[in-house]
């Protein structure tokens, strides 16, 4: 169901997506789930073309969650203004815009229990949802954060300077990259957060998410952990991958137990998946 928020601003409209359990009760209340991709080369939504199934953004919501994504200022395809909205200023991540769509959502629909956020991401998205656990510690109660670039010195330099700006060193000895990188403000963590990342990544190398666990271990937070042995950056729809992401939303934002070691297996040979 496609919708429409106001951003951070509370002029500019934000245009986003909801998936519904299709057997829907509007007198429940359902736990939000946000699918976030910060862009700023693109963003949660994607491409504008039809596909039934959205990745598995459905699929979660039929374990009973409410699922959005939203496209928060700073994307492309729309005003320069828009798309420059936090050049600069990576660690924002369209954050500011995410929560107050979904509170709006809320304020919207009853049957979302904005009290029971949570969010996931990979690569960016990865990047963004540890981003939001540590922002927005009391409002995300659980992320999942997969093969993020959680400090943009360690990744490609073309990316980190087109979109954050050249290093520039304060006679303090910080830096205009410091507030982007995401093991500075990993002590934060309040709920529960997954990291994942494959340990032959070539495109984000694991020592991103290494930072992050390295703080996370010295602030004595509690946090779960995958490495994925010889996995590149795009494991995020392997389904042991799959089953471990939902399992970790049913059993702590939905408040259930999920089945022990559940297998997805791909369609009947010769039927066509939905969505493909």
């Amino acid at each position: 169901m496609p919708f429409v928020v106001k951003a951070r601003d509370g002029v500019t409209d934000l245009y986003g997506l909801m998936f519904k359990p299709a057997n829907f009760e509007p007198a429940r209340k359902y736990p939000i789930v946000n699918h976030i991709y910060p862009g700023p080369q693109s963003g949660s939504v994607g491409s504008r073309s039809f596909s039934a199934a959205r990745g598995d953004t459905q699929a979660l919501a039929e374990l009973g969650f409410i699922v959005v994504e939203i496209d928060g200022m700073g994307n492309p395809s729309r005003s320069k203004k828009f798309h420059e909205a936090y050049y600069g200023n990576m660690g924002d991540n369209t954050l500011p815009d995410q929560v107050t769509g979904m509170k709006q959502l809320a304020q919207r629909y009853s049957w979302i229990d904005i009290d029971r956020a949570g969010i996931y991401g990979h690569s960016g998205g990865g990047y963004a949802a540890a981003d939001a656990m540590f922002r927005y510690p009391d409002f995300f109660k659980v992320g999942i954060s997969e093969a993020g670039n959680h400090d943009n010195r360690e990744y490609e330099d073309d990316w980190g300077e087109k979109w954050q700006g050249l290093l520039e060193r304060r006679p303090d000895g910080a830096t205009n990259y410091d507030d982007q990188a995401n093991q500075n403000i990993a002590k934060n963590l309040k709920g529960h957060l997954l990291l994942a990342h494959g340990t032959m990544d070539s495109n984000v190398p694991p020592y991103n998410t290494l930072l992050v666990v390295n703080e996370l271990i010295k602030a004595n937070k509690d946090f779960d952990l995958i490495m994925l042995p010889n996995r590149g950056h795009g494991f995020g729809n392997e389904p042991y991958m799959v089953r471990r992401r939902w399992d970790y939303l049913v059993r702590y934002l939905l408040g259930a137990e999920p089945p022990q070691a559940y297998e997805l297996h791909p369609p009947a040979e010769g039927r066509t998946p939905p969505g493909s």
